[in-house]
């Protein structure tokens, strides 16, 4: 399986296939509107729209995983995006990113871009996979990598 046969459902219920990104850069994100890191969605968003017009896209993945940071419900984290940090990048349903309910997607960024000593857990939200317009996953970065601090690896892969 590779990452462009995996579905996904967006924020508003939708399946969406992820070959509907190929050819794209993408920037792939667990998300949570509670969490120390939640202002990142201000920097991942001006990441996306600096780049957007050159093939490139974040895609947040809203996460409850990690001290119950995303409790809301799919309207009211879209809510919460739009409201507080004018999110125009696609934004997905509440998915596991870790165990045996982990989604596909997880499941393949992790086996592909282990983090630390070859962990394949992600540790906490607002971990971030850089994967290249063919579907290969290039890098993993840890939360407290901004947005700011990948946009040169963005740059490189456009």
């Amino acid at each position: 399986m590779t990452l462009f046969d995996i579905e996904a459902t967006t924020i508003d219920g939708q399946p969406r296939k992820l070959a509907d990104y190929a050819g794209k850069v993408m920037l792939v994100v667990n998300v949570a509107s509670r969490c120390g890191f939640t202002p990142q969605y201000a920097g991942l968003e001006a990441l996306y729209r600096k780049f957007a017009n050159r093939g490139f896209v974040v895609l947040g993945f809203p996460c409850n995983q990690f001290g119950a940071q995303e409790p809301g419900s799919e309207k009211e984290i879209a809510s919460f995006c739009s409201a507080n940090y004018d999110v125009t990048f696609p934004l997905f349903g509440k998915i596991d990113v870790n165990g045996e309910t982990a989604h596909p997607l997880y499941r393949l960024l992790k086996r592909e871009a282990p983090g630390i000593l070859g962990s394949e857990a992600i540790k906490w939200n607002f971990t971030k996979f850089l994967v290249d317009r063919e579907g290969h996953v290039v890098k993993r970065y840890a939360p407290t990598d901004t947005p700011e601090q990948i946009a040169k690896d963005v740059e490189a892969l456009l």
